[in-house]
């Protein structure tokens, strides 16, 4: 079942840590560079959380080995941080997320790192916009398919395609609960949103063809025909307007 925030204490828990995800997320940005290790990240993630006293939500999840999934040009999400450099020019995806007293935010954010190319930079911008797209739509008494139909029209409207494989979720108590969020279909499909429902939108946009493919690791996704991919997330709590985003400053 979806988490709904009914009390003030739930909400002050959640907001906090919402702020705790975008701060190391922030962290991870000012940190990327040309030949920086992937496991670097990963490393920082550790370090900031056990500062702030919190549990890395992907670590051991499932079997995931890392607190910060890192996903570079074709790879759409779920990429092990390594011993791999990133190169001038790379678009990294970064997501994470930590559990706060008992409860659950998650978001991830695209960079691109020196010179990238145009089209990845418009790439990056449209994913961007296209989240915000999703949590304009995402109000008490519509259909979950209202967040899809958005981002869908939007990022097709762009020339770009919308992964179906991967979707958002529901957020609170575990890292991924109901009801599942996806960033395609019909605006009358899903279930209803509720006042205080917290869920994540999470757009993964191609450059090219939606379909996906699975590495042999078993974690990283990467677009089939290989080409770029982008990645944004925030975890939110629907209201009867606007919705709240949890994983600001």
């Amino acid at each position: 079942m979806p988490i709904v925030l009914k009390t003030r204490d739930e909400i002050a828990i959640m907001r906090v840590a919402g702020r705790i995800v975008d701060d190391a997320l922030q962290k991870l940005v000012s940190r990327l560079r040309p030949g920086l290790v992937e496991k670097e990240l990963d490393e920082l993630v550790r370090a900031e959380f056990r500062r702030r006293k919190v549990i890395p939500a992907f670590l051991d999840y499932h079997g995931y080995p890392a607190t910060v999934c890192v996903s570079i040009n074709d790879e759409i999400v779920h990429g092990i941080p390594g011993d791999r450099e990133i190169k001038d020019g790379d678009i990294v995806s970064m997501d994470l997320g930590c559990i706060y007293k008992g409860f659950v935010a998650d978001a991830a954010v695209t960079v691109g790192v020196g010179a990238v190319s145009p089209e990845a930079q418009r790439l990056i911008e449209v994913t961007r916009q296209a989240l915000q797209r999703g949590i304009d739509a995402a109000r008490a008494e519509t259909r979950v398919g209202a967040i899809g139909a958005a981002i869908q029209s939007y990022v097709e409207g762009e020339g770009f395609s919308v992964v179906r494989e991967y979707v958002g979720h529901g957020v609170g108590r575990q890292m991924h609960e109901d009801p599942q969020v996806p960033n395609y279909g019909s605006s009358d499909s899903g279930p209803m949103l509720r006042e205080g429902m917290v869920i994540a939108i999470e757009p993964m946009v191609n450059a090219g063809d939606w379909h996906t493919k699975r590495d042999s690791d078993n974690w990283t996704v990467r677009t089939l025909d290989g080409s770029l991919s982008a990645h944004f997330e925030h975890t939110i709590a629907v209201r009867d307007g606007e919705a709240e985003v949890l994983t600001l400053p």
